[in-house]
Parts: C-alpha cells; structure tokens; sequence
C-alpha cells in the first residue's frame, strides 16, 4: 500500500465524508492535503522519506467523536506520525475546526 491509500485509508475509517485538498458543502467533513516531506539523508542517499501533511475536521458538534476516531484511526497504522496543532471555533461559519499535522513513510 502506497503512502496515499494509507492516509486515505486512515480518513475513511472515520467518515466517507473525506475530501482530498477541497471542502465540502456539509455539516461535518474531514479534509486532508499533503504539504511536502521530511527526508533523513545519509551518505548522500535518502535513507528514510515521509510525505507531511495536515488533516482538518469542520464539524458543528463541539466535541465531536470523529475527533477520537480519528486519532484512533492514526494511532492503527504504524507508518503515520501526527499530533493535534489546533481547535478554533469560525464564528462566520458556525463551525469547529480541529486541525493535525500528521507524517507518513513514503
């Protein structure tokens, strides 16, 4: 499994509800996008590559169990390396966003 199928793979256990770098006219919709890479170089050579990325929840349930699912669902594939980096509040929208930034082997 590729490093694509495996952060899919990790957003659909969640939810169908799952966009890949666009939004959703919904309620409660995950979004992820890759944002570049972390490299280990040795001798001139990558030894390890992981694709970085983020992952938002827009929901409208203040402390919705996606949030859980989601990190549980992470926590399941050994290959992926996140943490939360932030939860606000959009008064414009209505909406909770939860963001993380996650990590995956290439």
């Amino acid at each position: 499994m590729n490093w694509q199928e495996r952060i899919i793979a990790a957003h659909t256990q969640v939810t169908d509800a799952v966009r890949h770098a666009e939004q959703m006219q919904a309620d409660r919709y995950l979004v992820w996008q890759e944002d570049g890479e972390n490299a280990l170089f040795a001798d001139g050579q990558h030894i390890e590559q992981a694709i970085t990325g983020t992952t938002d929840l827009f929901t409208i349930q203040e402390f919705d169990p996606w949030i859980e699912a989601l990190e549980g669902s992470f926590d399941a594939e050994p290959t992926i390396f996140w943490e939360k980096n932030s939860t606000q509040y959009e008064e414009e929208t209505g909406l909770y966003h939860y963001e993380w930034r996650w990590e995956v082997l290439r």
